[in-house]
């Protein structure tokens, strides 16, 4: 695959949990040494789509900032910025919402679900976030982006938006193309049939990269399984135990064959710790860097905002045949 551009981007919600390591973060780590031009942002502007306290927001980006820091993402191979630091976002954002028709918005799962968790009281940017999303890939004339399954939808439609301008002022963005993460998404251990979640209100539910190792053991100790004490991978009937063979076999970069081969004649209450040992062994390097980082916040600052000043050097001039394009000058 010839990838000329990739834009991604996290939340700010403070350290990841071990599903945006194991589903985005991982990947981004080994997508900045294959292509020459890659974009990471820390989307601070999309974190205020839900209720979120100012003194808070700024230490999540510290947070998440040093946890990715720590996972291995370089600002030598890549440009790691904030979003709000380039306006240009915003900007164009607007542009392209008023290429957007409203009822493809409303259809969108994500606006349905955080809607009805807002007693359907969204807010306009709930509902045009995605929009925001389509700007943020076609700003830098992204060709390729890094999704999981459930922002395939959002990254379809920057792909139409980019082709109704396209349409409208000339051939002008690229179509941005999917990078999907070849991990299974990672469930919640106390509900394995929903995906793990920062914002799960069960704390056992949900491994962060920086819990300590008697927190992980603790969490998987107490992980929903069933009464079949075999080990087996069957995500249909067995979901929490699967659930675990999937989080094995990612930690370690086994094959799920090979982890159910190495488990043969373990129970799953052993198989639990088992588990938990290798969660903990990945991670421990990962959290005694993000303890060094976040005592720098200067440091943290400082990345971002050169990363910044780079993503603004490549925007403006993209961003300023736009305004032609559209009229704007």
């Amino acid at each position: 695959m010839v990838m000329d551009r990739i834009f991604s981007g996290i939340q700010p919600t403070g350290t990841p949990h071990l599903g945006n390591y194991l589903g985005a973060i991982q990947n981004w780590v080994n997508l900045q040494e294959q292509c020459s031009s890659v974009l990471y942002s820390i989307m601070d502007m999309h974190s205020l789509t839900m209720p979120k306290e100012p003194a808070a927001l700024r230490q999540n980006i510290l947070d998440t900032t040093a946890a990715i820091l720590a996972c291995g993402i370089d600002p030598k191979k890549c440009f790691l910025f904030r979003q709000s630091l380039v306006p240009e976002h915003a900007e164009l954002a607007w542009i392209l919402g008023c290429l957007t028709n409203v009822p493809r918005l409303l259809r969108l799962p994500q606006w349905k679900m955080k809607d009805a968790s807002q007693n359907n009281e969204g807010t306009v940017g709930l509902l045009t976030y995605p929009v925001l999303q389509a700007a943020d890939i076609l700003l830098y004339k992204s060709t390729h982006v890094p999704v999981g399954e459930d922002q395939v939808l959002h990254l379809e439609l920057a792909q139409d938006i980019a082709q109704h301008f396209n349409k409208k002022y000339g051939e002008f963005f690229p179509v941005p193309k999917a990078i999907l993460s070849t991990t299974k998404k990672i469930k919640s251990l106390r509900d394995p049939t929903v995906k793990m979640s920062k914002s799960d209100p069960q704390k056992l539910a949900t491994v962060n990269i920086a819990d300590s190792p008697d927190e992980i053991v603790l969490k998987f100790r107490k992980a929903v399984t069933d009464f079949t004490s075999e080990v087996t991978y069957d995500p249909a009937s067995r979901p929490g135990v699967s659930n675990l063979v999937s989080i094995h076999a990612a930690v370690t970069g086994l094959s799920i064959k090979e982890v159910l081969h190495q488990s043969t004649g373990l129970d799953t209450a052993h198989y639990k710790m088992v588990v938990a040992e290798s969660v903990i062994q990945k991670f421990a390097p990962i959290r005694n860097e993000i303890k060094k980082l976040q005592e720098d916040k200067s440091h943290l600052i400082k990345v971002l905002e050169d990363g910044a000043e780079k993503a603004k050097e490549l925007a403006a001039p993209i961003y300023q045949e736009i305004r032609r394009l559209v009229g704007f000058q």
